[in-house]
């Protein structure tokens, strides 16, 4: 019988340590839950403070106002507009219909360097001392 009650006072004991482990973590999670919480909370007041100063910076008066300081332009008459037949003529075409591209030959080029392997006089080459 004492070997029972021993076994029945272990497995409270065992019982009541799993549940204050599992009470202890679900502590620990809701305090996690809450932290990230405030944290999600301080980042919507940033995002907002941002917005804010974004539609602030954005405003068409204040943006009116700085173009009128900063820019020397002026307003657009009738008057500026031309014809067609006064336009000057096109430049003449450095590229032959058919014949490749020049700039596109060049970037090709140097993406080929640049994926290669090379290794430049500033990068010591593998295995080399300095």
């Amino acid at each position: 019988m004492r070997i029972i009650h021993l076994l029945v006072i272990g497995a409270l004991i065992f019982a009541a340590a799993y549940v204050y482990r599992i009470k202890m973590e679900s502590t620990a999670r809701t305090e996690r839950v809450l932290r990230l919480h405030a944290e999600i909370r301080e980042q919507r007041d940033a995002i907002a403070a941002l917005r804010a100063e974004w539609s602030k910076l954005d405003a068409p008066l204040r943006l009116q106002g700085l173009a009128e300081r900063h820019l020397p332009l002026k307003p657009l008459n009738g008057t500026q507009y031309d014809q067609l037949k006064n336009l000057p003529e096109r430049p003449p075409r450095l590229v032959k219909p058919g014949e490749p591209d020049p700039i596109g030959a060049m970037i090709n080029t140097i993406e080929a360097v640049v994926n290669s392997d090379t290794v430049t006089g500033s990068v010591p080459q593998p295995g080399s001392k300095r």
